[in-house]
């Protein structure tokens, strides 16, 4: 399927399941923030503020063991090497659980210092603790889960993934009234409804691997740790890893930064627009990991033409994708904003920073396609630098530099987003047109290297 179906037919059977999926989710990060924000208040919305990048690097750990195995798995696949699919795949699945363990426990002893270093006021400091203390217990079943989806979109099986999110997130929307509302826990009881769900998800992945299924026939001697694997599944989703958790490490200095300037009031505005810009950007990492296993498995197969059709298809989605969403959040900014809370004061906020945030979202959407090309591809440096690129080495020192040249403050800090956005598309956009041309001369060669048709 993946080396002779048409390349358009094959993007969409692969990344609808997996975009919707991700809709979902999604859906549930807007319905678990509108549930807070409108039941427990502004300062509820602030903590899950502090929470949500912290949240962010759970979710970043399982998406380096998830896309890098899933990426390696693939092109071995591709290469017609089944065994050493099945034992990336149970090195990736052991891995996860081990990293998975280690973040319970750090995060369960250090939560305060952890919270604090977040940008956590004292008024809101109860609040995000409530919700990452429940949260840090089951880090396991989120990030396995993560690890899993990913490991079953590789066989290019979207369909039992998307089952898996969609348990997910959809027990999560029906569980959350129930725990903030009718037993009466706050923001705690949301935290309860998510830990529950992931654990939903996580059994039914389990069942999945073990029914017979699966292209991998994981044996219990494919589970015994192999530094080789687990070294090279890293290495390719350490960019992935790189581009979530840069965005954590960004939260450090831009949650600081947005309570100096507008206190926790803006803090929570800026809450909502996170989770926004996730809805926005969710449907497009659908698209990327339907797209993934597709250019893996022809790189591994040195169908370098089947690559680039991939490429051009998967980027006129993604823009059409961004821009529909630019359009829909430049209109109506304030009606979006009031869904979140009743509070006036943070509607104005928001509904001012939403315009300006999300003002070059369609030239991401080109930054984010090119790093996953080289995450496809298994080249992990170009991967990684492009990951680290916008929210990183852009985005950190250009959040002190914009407000204090223009002396525009909070405004200032909104206008690092389209600053980096632009810039980080102009060097994803030359990155790319490299690797072109080397893909063009690697096919060259090959057909050189034919024999003459008689």
């Amino acid at each position: 399927m993946l080396a002779n179906a048409p390349i358009g037919k094959l993007l969409l059977k692969l990344s609808v399941p997996a975009t919707l999926a991700m809709i979902v989710n999604a859906l549930y990060n807007i319905v678990d923030a509108i549930y807070i924000g409108q039941g427990v208040g502004f300062l509820g919305m602030a903590g899950l503020t502090v929470a949500f990048p912290i949240q962010m690097f759970i979710l970043a750990v399982g998406q380096m063991v998830g896309i890098g195995g899933g990426a390696l798995a693939s092109i071995s696949l591709g290469e017609g090497d089944s065994e050493k699919a099945d034992n990336v795949a149970g090195n990736a699945y052991v891995l996860i659980v081990i990293l998975g363990v280690l973040i319970m426990i750090v995060g369960s002893l250090l939560l305060d210092p952890i919270l604090k270093l977040f940008g956590a006021s004292v008024d809101v400091l109860p609040y995000a603790r409530d919700y990452m203390s429940v949260i840090f217990y089951g880090a396991v079943f989120f990030s396995f889960s993560v690890v899993g989806n990913n490991i079953v979109r590789s066989e290019g099986n979207a369909m039992v993934a998307m089952v898996s999110m969609m348990i997910g997130a959809g027990l999560n929307i029906i569980l959350d009234p129930i725990f903030i509302f009718a037993l009466d826990m706050g923001i705690r009881g949301a935290a309860i409804a998510t830990i529950l769900s992931q654990f939903v998800s996580f059994i039914y992945l389990l069942i999945y691997m073990y029914s017979g299924k699966s292209i991998f026939a994981i044996k219990p001697h494919h589970l015994r740790p192999h530094a080789a694997y687990m070294s090279e599944i890293l290495q390719l989703g350490f960019p992935a890893f790189s581009r979530q958790v840069g965005g954590s490490i960004l939260a450090i200095f831009l949650n600081t930064s947005i309570v100096q300037y507008g206190g926790d009031i803006a803090l929570s505005a800026f809450g909502a627009i996170n989770r926004i810009i996730s809805f926005l950007f969710m449907p497009m990492f659908g698209v990327l990991q339907g797209f993934q296993p597709i250019a893996g498995f022809n790189f591994g197969a040195r169908r370098f033409d089947r690559v680039r059709e991939s490429i051009r298809i998967a980027q006129i989605v993604l823009i059409a994708m961004s821009s529909f969403g630019w359009l829909i959040a430049q209109l109506f900014p304030a009606l979006i904003m009031r869904l979140f809370t009743p509070e006036q004061e943070v509607i104005d906020i928001g509904a001012k920073a939403l315009r300006i945030i999300i003002a070059a979202i369609p030239f991401v959407s080109i930054q984010i396609m090119s790093a996953s090309v080289y995450q496809a591809l298994g080249k992990a440096k170009p991967a990684l630098f492009l990951s680290l690129l916008r929210q990183f080495i852009l985005f950190i020192p250009l959040m002190y530099i914009i407000p204090a040249v223009t002396g525009l403050g909070l405004t200032g800090v909104w206008l690092t987003y389209p600053a980096a956005d632009v810039i980080s598309t102009i060097v994803s956009i030359f990155m790319l047109s490299k690797l072109y041309q080397q893909m063009n001369a690697a096919q060259a060669s090959q057909e050189e290297a034919l024999p003459p048709q008689v």
